[in-house]
This record gives C-alpha cells, sequence and structure tokens, in this order.
C-alpha cells in the first residue's frame, strides 16, 4: 500500500459542510420552536398575571401557600392566610389563581 493513498482515506470527503450547516440551524429552529416559544408565552401570561392582581383573588405563592389578596403594594403582597393571619410576600412568588382550580373541583364533585 502506498502512503499517499493512506492519507487520501482519512480524508473527509468534500461537500458535506453544507450539509451540516442546515443540519444545525434545523436543529436550532425546532429548539426555539418546541422549547423556548412556549416558555417566553408562559413568562409573559405569569406576568400579566401578576399585574392584574386585585384585593380578593385566590392565589398560590411559590412555596405552596394558599391564600386571598388582602392588599397589593408595587413589589409586594399582602395575602390572608387563615382567620386573621397575614403573609406579605414578594410578588414575583405569587404562581397562580386557585379560584378556577377550586371552581374546577366542586363542579367535578357535584357530578358524581
Amino acid at each position: 500500500m502506498n502512503f499517499l493513498t493512506l492519507l487520501q482515506a482519512a480524508q473527509p470527503a468534500a461537500g458535506g459542510g453544507a450539509g451540516f450547516w442546515i443540519m444545525i440551524i434545523a436543529l436550532f429552529g425546532v429548539m426555539w420552536l418546541f422549547m423556548i416559544r412556549p416558555q417566553r408565552k408562559q413568562q409573559k401570561e405569569l406576568e400579566k398575571f401578576r399585574n392584574e392582581l386585585k384585593k380578593g383573588d385566590k392565589v398560590v405563592t411559590a412555596g405552596g401557600i394558599y391564600g386571598t389578596v388582602a392588599e397589593i403594594q408595587e413589589r409586594t403582597v399582602l395575602i390572608k392566610v387563615d382567620g386573621e393571619i397575614k403573609l406579605r410576600v414578594d410578588k414575583n412568588s405569587i404562581v397562580r389563581d386557585y379560584s378556577t382550580d377550586a371552581q374546577a373541583t366542586n363542579d367535578q364533585a357535584q357530578q358524581k
């Protein structure tokens, strides 16, 4: 075997570079479509929910505390937890409204 034939066998075939870059770009496009875009949409919905909070809303904090909004300030929310117990939490720790969840649970219980 000749040394020249060994060198030619070790070199990659020419012309495969364009296909590689198309696959990489397609991969990033799919990642954006299925991962980044839905996450941004969810963050915008959560921000809108937090900005539209009002007194009397039933909410859940990130720590799992259920309560009713008693007072809203720019960065904090005072929630009434049980009886006269109130907690001041950061507005960013409010993760969802549970009044619709409670309504759905009541509807399911009435159907049974």
